[in-house]
């Protein structure tokens, strides 16, 4: 008898999406003559831009060319990519991170939900509330949760973002071992401040934890005091892990492209405490498991950072964030207090009522779909989240369509 892992059995029984894609095809079968905008989950709508697009061109020729074709790639990334990585993404911010760091993936979702598998089953472990759903649930596969109740995972640590806290939680006063931090924030669009880092920072080297920071959104920051990257925090390479995507930043949501940084100082430790290299267990563990990036993908990420390349990402994220600056504004007009928009591509909005009932109301009242604020945790009861990732003009129809149902 082929016995399962009996964790999958405590996971809550509907992932979030496939919940709002359930309602949604409901929805369009009720009423096969409405037109549905979606505003909900983080996918891409515009096309890779034209540098990116000619140097993967470019690079599909040279694969069918005997004289420049390529086999199996180093599985941690080409070295013309992670050195421009390394120079563009942490040197200009004055962060100090090697070329032999950075580990080149399939998407930062991956590498986010794959690293805790280095750590022991027992360790503690703490999430924001609201939470990206992929750190919990991975952590619920691996056995470190008991069962849910109340929509959360008994022997999880849960770190309360609100709007009392700006929805950036303080480090607990608890030890933990693990800590999962994203800015700017999926879902709530909040972005730390240095002086916020720099605490959680302390607090893990002063406890010995470790730090999953998920910077997927960060081509989006316009406030230059913002900080782009946890390195930029003194003695955060001791203590944490970085993951980056080119998803949002240049539109590789189907490409797939992403990054993981993995210091050479970044410590774990055995049983007996023995100090142990992250980078080394990642590494082995990314080599096992996973042949690389193709070539061709490198090679288009790698002209995100030609200055052609840098002028159209930031061109691209200026397109989306015009439209979360009329999605912002138009739910403001209408008095619903908002937070994320404008270092964010989501705008996180307090409804008022319960999550489903919002959502279902939109659906029902303009065809909008949006993600409630409570599949994220129960911190994000009463809220959704509206994601800026669509066409203009099909954002500027939902605003209006929003404006005439809620005037």
């Amino acid at each position: 008898m082929i016995q399962i892992n009996e964790n999958y059995q405590k996971l809550q029984p509907t992932y979030l999406f496939v919940e709002i894609g359930r309602r949604v095809a409901q929805f369009q079968r009720n009423n096969p003559d409405r037109d549905v905008i979606k505003l909900g989950i983080g996918d891409v709508t515009r096309p890779l831009p034209p540098t990116i697009v000619s140097a993967f061109s470019d690079a599909v020729r040279e694969m069918g060319d005997a004289r420049s074709f390529r086999g199996y790639g180093p599985e941690q990334g080409y070295g013309f990519l992670r050195d421009a990585i390394a120079q563009h993404d942490f040197a200009t911010r004055g962060a100090e991170v090697s070329a032999d760091d950075i580990f080149v993936s399939d998407g930062a979702k991956c590498d986010s939900g794959n690293f805790q598998e280095l750590f022991a089953t027992d360790i503690t472990v703490a999430v924001p509330d609201p939470v990206y759903p992929v750190y919990v649930d991975t952590n619920v596969m691996a056995g470190r949760t008991g069962e849910a109740h109340d929509g959360r995972y008994r022997g999880l640590t849960y770190l309360p973002a609100t709007r009392e806290n700006g929805f950036v939680p303080s480090p607990p006063d608890t030890q933990v071992d693990l800590v999962y931090l994203c800015f700017p924030n999926n879902p709530t669009g909040a972005t730390a401040t240095r002086e916020q880092l720099a605490a959680w920072v302390a607090y893990a080297r002063e406890n010995k934890a470790l730090i999953l920071f998920d910077a997927a959104y960060v081509e989006f920051i316009r406030d230059d005091a913002i900080p782009r990257s946890i390195y930029e925090i003194d003695g955060a390479d001791r203590v944490a892990v970085e993951f980056r995507s080119f998803s949002k930043t240049a539109g590789f949501t189907g490409t797939r492209c992403a990054y993981t940084v993995v210091p050479s100082a970044c410590t774990a430790y055995t049983t007996d405490g023995t100090e142990v290299s992250v980078r080394d267990l990642w590494n082995r563990r990314h080599s096992t498991k996973f042949n690389g990036v193709s070539y061709p993908v490198q090679r288009a990420a790698a002209a995100v950072y030609t200055e052609a390349g840098r002028r159209e990402i930031t061109e691209l994220a200026d397109y989306y964030l015009g439209n979360a600056a009329i999605i912002r504004a138009k739910m403001t007009e209408l008095g619903y207090a908002c937070t994320g928009g404008d270092n964010s591509p989501y705008i996180w909005v307090e409804t008022g009522r319960p999550s489903w009932q919002f959502f279902d109301l939109l659906l029902e009242k303009t065809g909008i779909v949006t993600t409630p604020g409570a599949g994220f945790g129960t911190c994000g009861e009463g809220y959704i989240r509206i994601s800026a990732f669509n066409d203009r003009e099909k954002v500027e129809v939902a605003m209006e369509k929003i404006g005439a149902a809620f005037a």
